[in-house]
């Protein structure tokens, strides 16, 4: 598909000459004498990029500019100044073009220029897509979680996957690092290649070395066969090393040389082997902890950790609770053929209750034994120690406090800001996209400058707790109807309202 392309100068020689050369480069261009006629042009035309000249008939080029961006965000703009403006083109990027040329225009030049122009607006458009593609899951390659530390886990995982850079995934036991490994080996290039998952910490101290790198017969007692050992095996594929702050500190020197020279030895063997695989790593120890300890070398850390992923434990995403939990009633519904297909009110507010110091495993344990002991279609009582916590009442007999400005007000002032604007006018005729924009806009614009030594208040948290009252107040307290004005899963709501402790409120 051609890329569109819009110039505008009111000289029509010059329009002719970038019509003839952009159609050359395999453009479809539009051209435009006054600035109102191009914006018009904007409104009905999604650009790849704009050429404008600063000096127009009609509107000041830097006003051209700015009105482009409101229209387009995602459109680049390449401004032409005269000899002598060079401020004024530096005032042009500063509102949003992407660079600017001098005149007399030199092609070749501005050819690079508006390739790059473009390619940087591919990109966006690759990295928007990709994040609105993501930000509706509730799923991944076998992961479940719609919250937004979940997204993230997602779109990094999207990111590096088709690489071979080593990977090091930390959380505590039970936050699933075997799942999230899954899902980076099967969406690589290496997907159809072996997949040798090693739990550093199970194997014998003794034997974990002719285990890893394999043996020939006879180099020890019981040594009756070759053995390639797990590297060997993982050869095309990866290798999971999991727990490997476990593994004995005299054997790390020998992993950091085969990812170093990607050769290893078997034992008994001076025959080089060689191997190429993707390592990816996972541990639930801190690792700087472990280097501190003398358990693992800050050398073979480095080395493993050229991408980290870290998983939150479960009760920083109580959100994906209620998500998790059907996901696994459904499995083990199915696996033991029970009637239980749901659970009760009850048994919801249980979950959300409870810390999950066993992370996800607990919880797919707990679902197991409540599906294999439930008598009925419903799950009405979970198995779990009681909290001092108050039993979270999600009724909603009561209708929420309205959201005022002044909480945004305490936000902002709270993080160093200040402003004296505290209505935060808004276009009531904005829908949709255009006004989550703006209002998004107002509220960055009255953000602090981040402050050494500060910590910033995540904006998110405030935002999500003022949305999440206002749907409640709209629905009169319909959590269902709620949910379904923000296109939520019901459950996600309920994890919302506790992770921002909201119960008091509604």
């Amino acid at each position: 598909m051609a890329y569109k392309a819009l110039v505008i100068d009111d000289d029509v020689a010059t329009l002719e000459f970038m019509k003839f050369r952009l159609k050359d480069e395999g453009f479809n261009v539009t051209t435009a004498e006054r600035g109102q006629q191009a914006l018009d042009f904007v409104r009905e035309t999604e650009f790849d990029i704009i050429l404008t000249d600063l000096n127009l008939p009609d509107l000041n080029g830097i006003e051209m500019v700015k009105q482009s961006k409101q229209i387009s965000p995602d459109t680049e703009i390449i401004m032409i100044t005269g000899f002598g403006s060079m401020e004024k083109a530096i005032e042009a990027t500063k509102a949003g073009a992407f660079h600017y040329v001098e005149k007399p225009v030199n092609f070749e030049e501005l050819s690079l220029l508006i390739g790059k122009a473009v390619e940087r607006k591919q990109q966006a458009k690759e990295i928007k897509e990709l994040r609105g593609k993501l930000a509706s899951r509730t799923s991944y390659e076998g992961i479940i979680g719609g919250s937004r530390t979940m997204q993230s886990i997602y779109e990094m995982i999207e990111s590096v996957a088709e690489s071979d850079a080593n990977i090091l995934i930390l959380g505590e036991s039970g936050t699933g690092k075997e799942v999230i490994a899954n899902a980076i080996h099967y969406k690589s290039h290496r997907s159809k290649k072996p997949f040798v998952k090693v739990n550093c910490s199970a194997l014998p101290k003794d034997l974990i070395e002719s285990q890893l790198f394999g043996h020939t017969k006879g180099s020890f007692t019981g040594a009756t066969s070759d053995k390639s050992g797990f590297i060997g095996q993982a050869n095309t594929g990866s290798l999971l090393l999991d727990e490997i702050a476990e593994m004995p500190i005299e054997l790390q020197p020998k992993l950091l040389r085969v990812l170093q020279e990607r050769v290893y030895y078997r034992v008994g063997s001076d025959k080089p082997q060689e191997v190429d695989f993707r390592l990816i790593c996972a541990t639930n120890r801190s690792a700087f902890e472990a280097i501190q300890d003398g358990n693992l070398r800050e050398d073979l850390y480095y080395r493993i950790n050229t991408i980290e992923i870290k998983i939150p434990p479960l009760r920083e995403r109580m959100e994906d609770v209620p998500m998790l939990a059907e996901h696994f009633l459904e499995m083990y519904a199915e696996k033991y053929k029970g009637k239980a297909n749901k659970f009760s009110q009850h048994a919801f507010d249980q979950m959300l209750n409870y810390n999950w110091r066993g992370n996800v495993r607990e919880l797919q344990n707990t679902i197991e034994r409540a599906v294999l002991l439930c008598k009925t279609n419903t799950i009405t009582e979970l198995n779990i120690p009681k909290t001092s916590a108050t039993t979270v009442s999600f009724a909603f007999n009561s209708l929420p406090a309205p959201v005022e400005s002044e909480s945004f007000d305490n936000h902002f002032s709270n993080n160093g800001g200040s402003h004296e604007n505290k209505s935060f006018p808004v276009n009531n005729n904005l829908s949709g996209e255009n006004l989550f924009e703006e209002v998004g806009k107002l509220i960055v614009d009255n953000l602090s400058e981040p402050t050494e030594g500060v910590e910033q208040k995540d904006v998110f948290d405030s935002l999500e707790t003022g949305v999440v009252l206002a749907a409640l107040k709209r629905t009169n307290g319909n959590k269902q109807a709620a949910a379904n004005l923000l296109g939520l899963y019901r459950p996600r709501l309920y994890g919302m309202i506790k992770r921002h402790n909201l119960e008091e409120r509604i």
